[in-house]
């Protein structure tokens, strides 16, 4: 923030005081104009915006206008994520290609066209030249997020073709973010590493012949060195975040922006920036926060009642980051079970015992079956399960991925998804997307000449 003396300050806080002196919408107002805050129905739906055939979100069924819980299921092009990674793992081979090609493309690539997807991938990994000194060195951030959409951004000013929107260029330009965008977080962790952290950088090249997860771990490690486990855990995180529907808040972002005709570097640096909040992508984060603060604070870890009593305080606002809310539970959609979490959690328990982390998996154990009951009794929330973001963190720190890439690694696999939405929405969409707001603010007035105020 920029340094104020003591009048700036002053100045800052009258301006701010008149703000809120004057701003205010009654919390009645939202039902009585009936407006679907978040863009949710009454009974917890979604309110229907758009049709996309790329990935369905089934959290729930419907019974007579009420939602009735069902075990979740994400489905990528009318496959069931589950049988994705089962014959990925049958086959041993790595997925992330795959799936991104599922996405895009509507069917599963055969043996050629899987071949020619990865060979472009692995000549789109590398920058264009002068591009890491330029953007990203002479520039480091703090946030890894903020330096990948400004990165994005900027690989604008290097496409001759930046605002050609025909479908073949929008293809190009959708394979070459997918393989360039996990470079870029590598490299934007690097230079935050030296100039924040005053640790050594290291900046390695890609090798064509490995996949994304291969490369990400090898050119983020001094010696470059990784197991092939841990390549495929990575590889299977990567996979399960690919998409999540076209109404999660990115997916979402990505088509608005899309919708106005823009450029495709300006339609995902926005779903970048969206991915960043802490109630979207940056989740992981903060359930790896709050586990700590709980560890903090409870003297048994393995004590349900201990736990629970911390949870209501955390629901409170009296513990935790004082927002009332416990992340990793809960979500839009799913109400009886996140598959992705269910995929997650069973991996994180091998590693967790193998890397000394059991009793941390323990304690997120007791939180998924704990919070539920809590706010039940303290919101009256009726479905409440856990979400990805509740392992996700944990699977990454048995990898010795750092906190900073938690959020990026998420980013890096969601561009795949974010890129088939923009392609569906330049073609299918045709309308610019643009909901209503009700006015409620002061009636017509006139105005008042600056002397007479």
């Amino acid at each position: 923030m920029l340094k104020l003396g003591a009048e700036e300050r002053d100045a800052l806080e009258y301006l701010c005081g008149e703000y809120k002196k004057h701003n205010k919408i009654d919390a009645e107002d939202w039902s009585k104009y009936d407006v679907k805050r978040g863009l949710r129905n009454s009974n917890g739906t979604g309110v229907l915006v758009g049709l996309t055939s790329i990935c369905d979100v089934v959290g729930y069924e419907m019974e007579n206008g009420e939602r009735r819980a069902c075990d979740g299921k994400l489905i990528y092009r009318g496959i069931d994520v589950k049988d994705i990674i089962e014959g990925g793992l049958r086959d041993g081979r790595y997925l992330f290609e795959e799936v991104s090609w599922l996405l895009l493309f509507g069917r599963l690539p055969d043996a050629m066209g899987l071949e020619q997807m990865k060979n472009l991938m692995s000549r789109f990994r590398e920058l264009p030249e002068g591009f890491a000194e330029d953007m990203i060195m002479k520039a480091p951030s703090r946030n890894i997020m903020n330096k990948m959409a400004r990165s994005v951004l900027a690989l604008y000013s290097y496409d001759e073709l930046a605002e050609d929107q025909s479908f073949e260029n929008t293809m190009l330009q959708a394979l070459m973010l997918i393989s360039c965008l996990p470079t870029i977080m590598v490299y934007a962790y690097q230079v935050k590493r030296r100039t924040y952290d005053k640790k050594s950088m290291y900046i390695h090249h890609s090798k064509r012949e490995l996949s994304t997860a291969q490369n990400i771990l090898r050119t983020n490690r001094s010696n470059k060195r990784f197991e092939d486990a841990e390549a495929r855990l990575l590889d299977l995180c990567l996979v399960l975040h690919a998409d999540h529907g076209g109404g999660n808040n990115s997916a979402f972002t990505t088509r608005v922006l899309t919708s106005s005709a823009t450029d495709t570097y300006s339609a995902i640096a926005a779903a970048i920036g969206s991915l960043k909040g802490p109630r979207h992508g940056g989740a992981n984060i903060k359930v790896m926060e709050m586990l700590e603060d709980i560890k903090a604070h409870i003297k048994d870890w393995r004590d349900d009642e201990e736990i629970r009593a911390y949870l209501e305080k955390i629901l409170a606002g009296e513990a935790g980051d004082g927002k009332g809310l416990i992340y990793g539970m809960g979500h839009p959609v799913y109400t009886k079970s996140d598959p992705r979490e269910l995929i997650l959690k069973e991996s994180a328990r091998s590693l967790a015992l193998e890397h000394g982390l059991e009793a941390d998996y323990n304690l997120l154990c007791a939180v998924e079956r704990l919070a539920p009951e809590v706010l039940k009794e303290q919101r009256g929330v009726q479905f409440v399960c856990a979400n990805v973001d509740l392992f996700s963190g944990l699977v990454f720190k048995t990898m010795e991925i750092p906190l900073d890439l938690y959020t990026p690694m998420f980013a890096v696999s969601r561009i795949a998804g974010w890129c088939a939405h923009l392609v569906e929405e330049r073609l299918t969409g045709g309308r610019i997307i643009r909901p209503a707001y009700k006015y409620v603010g002061a009636q017509q007035r006139g105005y008042i000449p600056l002397e007479e105020r």
